[in-house]
C-alpha cells in the first residue's frame, strides 16, 4: 500500500473540494466568508460554458512593440458599453470560485486560446487561472475570439511605460474584424538605466510556471518579479521550488526570483526579504525577527517591512529592527492599506530619526488593488501596480539590480517615473559636505498626458516641501521639472515626489546629506519622533506583561510571544537596547 499523501499535496491535487473557501482563511488576513461552493476542474467544460462559445462573429487580434516590432506580451479587457467584461462575471452575489474564474483557455466566451493561465489565490485557494480579477486576460503577441453581436470596446495595455490602446469593436453576425495593435513606449526607463520591480507577488511556483509567470510580468512590463514564499506560525504558503541561484528564471530582461514573506505576526508585523540565497524559517523563535534578518543578511539578501508598516501593528517591529540596524527597506508604496497607496507616516519618523531606510513597493497580488480611494479604476488585484525602479544602469542583471537595492538607489511609483539628483548623485547616496556649501537638487517627473497626467512636482527635505512645480492651472503635463539650490546648516535627507492622477504617486528614497559628518536627523522634531518611537515600544512591553490565558489555546490559535520559551526575555532586552539607542537619539543635536 502507497503511504497517504500529505494533507497539502492532497490540496493541491484535488480540485474538488467541499469545505467552503473561508475554512481556508488565513489568521492574518480578514477575508469575508462566501457561500460554500465545490471548485471545478479548471479543464471542465460545462455544457452551458460550451454552448456561449457558439458565437455569432470572430475577433483576431496581433500585438506587436512598436519599436522593435516583434510580438509582445500584454494584457487585454474586452467589455461591453456598460464596462462589463465579457465573459466574466463581475458581483458579489457570485462566488470567487465560481466555474469561470477558473475555466481554462478557449473553454469559455470571452477567454482565448491563447491566455496564459497559471493558477492563483489567496492563501493557495484556487480562485482564479487565466482570467485576472477584473477580467482581463494575458497573451503573448496575438489572439482569436469567437464574439457575440453587438458592441464592445477593446483594451490592451503593458504596464505604465506603454500608452494603452483602446478601441471600439462593433460585431455584426458573421463578421470576422483583425486588428493589429502596436504598443508605443511614452518613456523608456530601461534605455535610461531604470528597471521596474514587484517586490511582492503571492504565486505558487514549479519550473513549469516559470515561462507561463515570466509572460505575466513581461505583459505588465515589470522586469524583476518576486515571488514571495509567505510564512506563518504553522505553515508556509506559495512554495517556491528554490531559492537563490537556483529559484531564479530569466529572458530579455524580464526575471522571476524567489523571497519570503516570513516573519508575520499581528504584533509585530510582516516582513519582506529578498535576495538571499535560501529560505529562512525559525519556528521556534518566531518572535525574534531580528534572528530571521541576520541570517538573511549572511546569505546575501536583504529585509524589509511590508504594507508601509501600517497594517498588522508593522510599526512597533519596525522601531525595533530599525533601531537595532536590521533592515534595509520599507514597501513604501502598495494598495493595502486605507492609508495608501503612498503612506509615509513610519518612513519619514525613522528618517527624521537619522536612519537610512530605502523605499520598495509592490502589488501584494492576488490580494490588493485599485479600488479602494475615490477616483481610482475598479481594477482589483493587479501585478506591477505598485512597483519600483532601480538604477542599474546597463547591461541589466541579476547582480547588478541587487546591488543597485542594496544601494538604495530607487523609487517607488504607481504611475509617474521620477528622477531626483543632489550634486549629481542618486537616491540612497549619502553626501559630506563643509557647512555653507551649496547642494545643486535636480527633480524630473515624467507622465502620460491623458493616462499619468502629472499635477505636482515637490522636492522635500525632513518632511518639508522646499520646492514645487505644478502643472498650469486646468491643464495636466507630461513632464515637470525642478532644478533648487540649498546650503544647508545642518544634515537633512532629500526626495523627490510627484502626484498624477487618482492614486498615481511616486516617491524616490533619499539623499542623505551630512555636514561634517555630524549625522542627517531632524533636529526640529527629534524630541516628537523619540516620544513616539518609546510609545511603539511601550505597546511591544505591554504585550509581553498580559496574564497568561486560563484556559488551554484552540489547536488554531495563533501562538504570542509568550508562548516560546524565552520569547519574553529576548523581546524585553531588544526594547532595552532600543530604549539605549533612543536615549543616545535624545542627547544629539
Amino acid at each position: 500500500m502507497n503511504p497517504p499523501l500529505p494533507r497539502s499535496l492532497v490540496a493541491v491535487l484535488l480540485i474538488g473540494v467541499t469545505a467552503p473557501w473561508s475554512s481556508f482563511a488565513h489568521p492574518n488576513h480578514a477575508i469575508a466568508p462566501f457561500p460554500p461552493s465545490p471548485l471545478r476542474s479548471v479543464a471542465a467544460r460545462p455544457a452551458a460554458a460550451t454552448a456561449a462559445l457558439k458565437a455569432d462573429a470572430r475577433l483576431s487580434v496581433e500585438i506587436t512593440d512598436a519599436k522593435t516590432r516583434a510580438p509582445t506580451a500584454a494584457r487585454v479587457r474586452i467589455t461591453d458599453p456598460n464596462g462589463k467584461p465579457l465573459g466574466l462575471p463581475i458581483s458579489a452575489a457570485i462566488p470567487v470560485n465560481d466555474e469561470t474564474r477558473l475555466a481554462a483557455p478557449g473553454s469559455v466566451v470571452g477567454l482565448p486560446a491563447e491566455a496564459i493561465g497559471v493558477m492563483y489565490g489567496q492563501n493557495d485557494a484556487a480562485q482564479g487561472f487565466a482570467f485576472q480579477p477584473d477580467g482581463s486576460f494575458y497573451v503573448k503577441g496575438r489572439f482569436e475570439l469567437p464574439m457575440p453581436a453587438g458592441r464592445f470596446f477593446l483594451t490592451i495595455s503593458k504596464g505604465y511605460e506603454f500608452a494603452r490602446d483602446q478601441q471600439e469593436l462593433v460585431f455584426k453576425p458573421g463578421d470576422h474584424l483583425t486588428r493589429s495593435v502596436a504598443l508605443r513606449r511614452w518613456v523608456d526607463m530601461p534605455a535610461r538605466g531604470w528597471y521596474s520591480a514587484d517586490d511582492h507577488i503571492h504565486l505558487r511556483r514549479s519550473p513549469r510556471e516559470n515561462p507561463l509567470i515570466l509572460d505575466w510580468i513581461a505583459a505588465e512590463d515589470v522586469h524583476v518579479g518576486v515571488l514571495l514564499q509567505m510564512g506563518d506560525f504553522w505553515t508556509t504558503y506559495f512554495s517556491q521550488y528554490g531559492f537563490g541561484r537556483r529559484g531564479r528564471f530569466a529572458h530579455d530582461d524580464f526575471l522571476l526570483t524567489s523571497g519570503q514573506e516570513e516573519p508575520r505576526t499581528g504584533e509585530l508585523g510582516h516582513t519582506i526579504s529578498l535576495g538571499a540565497e535560501s529560505f529562512v524559517r525559525l519556528r521556534d523563535d518566531y518572535y525574534a525577527y531580528d534572528k530571521f534578518f541576520d541570517r538573511i543578511h549572511a546569505l546575501g539578501g536583504v529585509s524589509g517591512y511590508a504594507h508601509q508598516a501600517m497594517s498588522f501593528h508593522g510599526y512597533r517591529g519596525m522601531t525595533l529592527d530599525v533601531l537595532g540596524g536590521k533592515i534595509d527597506f520599507l514597501e513604501l508604496l502598495q494598495f493595502c492599506v486605507p492609508e495608501g497607496p503612498l503612506a509615509v507616516e513610519h518612513y519619514y519618523r525613522f528618517l527624521d530619526l537619522g536612519y537610512k531606510v530605502t523605499a520598495l513597493a509592490g502589488s501584494d497580488f492576488p490580494w490588493c488593488g485599485r479600488g479602494r480611494h475615490p477616483g481610482e479604476e475598479q481594477v482589483g488585484a493587479q501585478i506591477g501596480n505598485a512597483r519600483f525602479y532601480t538604477y542599474t544602469g546597463n547591461p541589466f542583471s541579476f547582480e547588478r539590480w541587487l546591488a543597485a537595492v542594496k544601494a538604495g538607489n530607487t523609487f517607488v511609483t504607481s504611475g509617474p517615473m521620477l528622477e531626483l539628483k543632489v550634486n549629481g548623485q542618486l537616491p540612497g547616496s549619502a553626501i559630506d559636505i563643509a557647512p555653507g556649501t551649496k547642494l545643486r537638487i535636480s527633480a524630473s517627473a515624467h507622465g502620460h498626458a491623458t493616462q499619468i497626467p502629472l499635477q505636482r512636482l515637490q522636492i522635500v527635505a525632513h518632511g518639508k516641501v522646499i520646492a514645487e512645480a505644478q502643472a498650469k492651472p486646468g491643464a495636466t503635463s507630461a513632464e515637470l521639472t525642478l532644478d533648487h539650490e540649498l546650503a544647508p546648516v545642518h544634515g537633512l535627507w532629500i526626495a523627490a515626489r510627484v502626484d498624477a492622477g487618482p492614486s498615481q504617486l511616486a516617491h524616490t528614497t533619499p539623499v542623505y546629506v551630512t555636514v561634517n559628518r555630524d549625522g542627517f536627523h531632524n533636529r526640529d522634531n527629534l524630541a516628537a519622533q523619540v516620544a513616539v518611537a518609546r510609545r511603539h515600544l511601550d505597546e511591544i512591553r505591554a504585550l509581553l506583561n498580559q496574564p497568561a490565558p486560563n484556559e488551554p489555546a484552540s489547536p488554531r490559535a495563533i501562538p504570542g510571544p509568550l508562548s516560546y520559551r524565552g520569547g519574553k526575555a529576548w523581546l524585553e532586552q531588544r526594547i532595552a537596547t532600543a530604549e539605549r539607542s533612543l536615549d543616545e537619539l535624545s542627547r544629539r543635536r
